[in-house]
């Protein structure tokens, strides 16, 4: 059982969120929540949130399928940030020059699967 989650235009920096990500990867899928829940970055609410978010598409998928479903099975297999578009603001400074200000979103998906699954790969 593979399912994924995704969340686009999340305003938080593309680093910031990387190491965030790279806190999960290749955990079991409880593991990674209770990593996030107290994990004190900025990054870790929307990222639990799409962990989250993909092991309920899991368990979807298995309804649908008429598949058993077991939760502590499931583990990260792939989890990634990729850059979105950047918003460009302007501040005022001194003797009339303008300052720009890059406020970066980031697109984070997270990819939560079974060993079975893992290993027809």
């Amino acid at each position: 059982m593979e399912a994924k989650a995704s969340a686009r235009y999340v305003r938080v920096t593309p680093m910031k969120a990387r190491r965030v990500v790279n806190l999960i990867r290749g955990k079991q899928a409880e593991e990674a929540l209770a990593i996030l829940k107290f994990a004190p970055q900025g990054a870790s609410e929307p990222v639990y949130k799409i962990v989250a978010s993909a092991v309920a598409n899991a368990r979807q998928k298995a309804n649908a399928e008429g598949v058993s479903f077991k939760e502590e099975e499931l583990f990260i297999s792939e989890a990634f940030v990729d850059e979105g578009p950047t918003m460009k603001r302007f501040q005022p400074r001194a003797q009339g020059r303008a300052f720009r200000i890059n406020k970066r979103t980031s697109h984070i998906t997270v990819v939560v699967a079974t060993p079975s699954e893992e290993e027809g790969r």
